[in-house]
């Protein structure tokens, strides 16, 4: 670590010290000389500290202020807390973005022959509802995973470390991704209890025109007519989607991740640009939203099919949809939707976190859960 910075040189990084070199006393891959960053250098002495321009650097690469380059302690009250508020922005807004494919997927799974097909249900939505009926259920959507994303992404962060602590060095290395899976697992329970009575409200609002115009006449009228019980009866469907869903999405990104760094990009991760990291960050989660799409999809069946209508169970659900029927209706959009949702959440977690000066989530295998446990 650098020593505290003089008075008159207080300013702090809002980037984080993996993207970019800084002051060490052995000669590693965190050395401050530029000549690093720049290909075929020329033979000429190297700038002291004071005289170092960040102008003569090439756009891909950021180097060192000089100074402390961390806003936020690793793992500190403030981190979890900035984890929280990247996985709210990132799950708030993504879910919020694809709302119109929401809609056309939730009446697929509800009454497949009238909505037929992605294009067909799309067309029937707007000659009945007109384009607005494409937005039916925003409100409790933003809501809902707002409060969820937060408490996925915070505690994802908080579970990993503690389980990481407890398994120590070794064991944290060789199950790593036993570690991510319980993890995430554990975050996930916990921030679907908040998300549960708004899933509840978006999938009637969305299904049954005239029910509410949203989540503000919504929610009171479904605890009216349902209580407590009500609006958290598709508690064990959600769990049963979103769990899985959770553990594939973070398991199969941060091995992406590493994978990425160990195999393909020929430069260690701290020398990778904010662009090239946030870039691996996107495809990444691209391909692990393919592999929660497909996991979690027949319990995404059941969430629908339980919340359509006062009275629903699962074993109607099983006996009316079919085995067949439960793990392919409606997967077309929810890969395309998922995938892209997934992605984006990734992007503007990492870009988050980036912002706060927190290093960008997963990294190689020889340096992702040892820091944990240290």
């Amino acid at each position: 670590m650098m020593s505290n910075p003089s008075s008159d040189q207080k300013r702090v990084s809002a980037l984080p010290a993996h993207l970019y070199s800084f002051p060490s006393s052995s000669p590693s891959r965190f050395s401050t000389n530029p000549s690093r960053f720049v290909t075929n250098p020329p033979q000429q002495s190297q700038p002291s500290a004071e005289s170092f321009n960040l102008n003569r650097l090439p756009a891909p690469f950021v180097a060192s202020p000089m100074e402390n380059p961390r806003k936020i302690e690793l793992f500190s009250p403030q981190y979890f807390a900035g984890c929280a508020v990247g996985g709210l922005l990132a799950c708030g807004i993504t879910h919020l973005g694809v709302t119109p494919f929401d809609v056309a997927k939730v009446n697929i799974q509800i009454d497949p022959i009238k909505y037929s097909g992605t294009v067909g249900a799309f067309r029937t939505i707007i000659q009945e509802q007109g384009v607005r009926g494409l937005a039916r259920g925003w409100a409790p959507t933003l809501v809902g995973y707002s409060a969820q994303g937060a408490g996925k992404y915070g505690l994802y962060e908080y579970f990993k470390k503690y389980y990481t602590d407890l398994a120590g060095p070794e064991a944290g290395k060789k199950y790593k991704t036993a570690l991510y899976l319980a993890g995430s697992a554990s975050a996930e329970i916990i921030a679907d209890i908040a998300l549960c009575p708004f899933e509840a409200v978006k999938v009637r609002v969305q299904t049954q025109p005239g029910f509410a115009r949203g989540l503000a006449d919504g929610l009171p009228k479904l605890m009216h007519m349902e209580g407590i019980a009500g609006i958290y009866k598709g508690m064990g469907a959600l769990w049963a989607r979103q769990v899985p869903y959770t553990m594939m999405k973070f398991a199969t990104f941060e091995n992406t991740v590493e994978a990425f760094y160990t195999h393909i990009v020929p430069y260690p991760k701290e020398e990778c640009s904010v662009f090239t990291q946030l870039g691996i960050s996107f495809t990444s989660g691209y391909i692990a939203g393919i592999a929660c799409a497909v996991v979690s999809h027949p319990a995404d069946n059941l969430v629908s099919y339980l919340n359509k209508a006062e009275g629903a169970t699962m074993g109607q659900a099983l006996k009316e949809m079919g085995l067949w029927t439960l793990f392919t209706r409606g997967l077309p959009l929810r890969i395309a939707m998922i995938g892209t949702l997934t992605a984006a959440q990734w992007s503007i977690y990492d870009s988050v976190k980036v912002f706060l000066g927190i290093p960008t989530t997963g990294g190689s295998s020889q340096e992702s859960l040892p820091l944990l446990a240290s």
